[in-house]
């Protein structure tokens, strides 16, 4: 019985090692609301496997669906922002330039004890000094100071973000005239972002 449980320990240990090697490396901070379902699915999965008389292949047949289900998933992801930002949301700015955005808040469910505890976590004691704060999709906060810019990211794989574009006050004639300008085309761009009063284009043949 004990060299059975010390197997099943074992080879269940080995096994997803294996698993998240084949989903892909992300820091405990950066899981996503799916991926934080996998795990945790994975892991009642696991501890079934080891405490139950059954064949542990009944536990690892699951596993493996789950497995490939989030790689299929992350792949269409990859390749649809329409189902990316279905399933993991998109980052929300929920601070500009001193003042709160009590809309998107109240739509995310974020409250102002939530927003004042992560500021002070960070160190940060007035709302007013927030150039912005930005909810991220795994539910931390991204906060920048006056005295700092933040990348607002505009276009994504050739899709552009019409709200950043109008959180910078600015317009699609704007956009395209830069664009133009660089002699490039909108599906030729794999990220753009605005900082420092500028845009920066990286293009997908700069990729390596």
């Amino acid at each position: 019985m004990y060299f059975q449980i010390i197997f099943r320990t074992l080879f269940m240990y080995f096994f997803i090692i294996l698993v998240y090697r084949i989903m892909g490396k992300k820091e405990v901070g950066q899981l996503s609301i799916i991926d934080l379902i996998v795990s945790i699915l994975i892991a009642e999965l696991v501890a079934l496997a080891i405490e139950a008389k059954k064949s542990i292949f009944l536990s690892i047949i699951p596993i493996s669906i789950l497995t490939l289900t989030q790689i299929a998933i992350s792949y269409i992801t990859l390749k649809n922002d329409k189902i990316r930002y279905i399933i993991d949301g998109k980052p929300t700015v929920i601070i500009k330039n001193g003042k709160l955005n009590f809309k998107e808040m109240s739509h995310l469910r974020y409250s102002l004890d939530d927003l004042v505890t992560q500021l002070r976590l960070q160190g940060i004691n007035s709302i007013e000094n927030v150039k912005y704060a930005v909810l991220e999709n795994n539910g931390n906060l991204s906060v920048f100071c006056n005295d700092q810019d933040y990348p607002l990211p505009l276009i994504l794989d050739g899709v552009i973000d019409y709200k950043v574009l109008s959180d910078i006050n600015k317009d699609y004639k704007w956009l395209d005239n830069i664009i133009k300008r660089k002699n490039i085309l909108l599906n030729e761009i794999f990220y753009a972002f605005y900082t420092h009063d500028k845009l920066f284009i990286i293009t997908k043949d700069e990729l390596l």
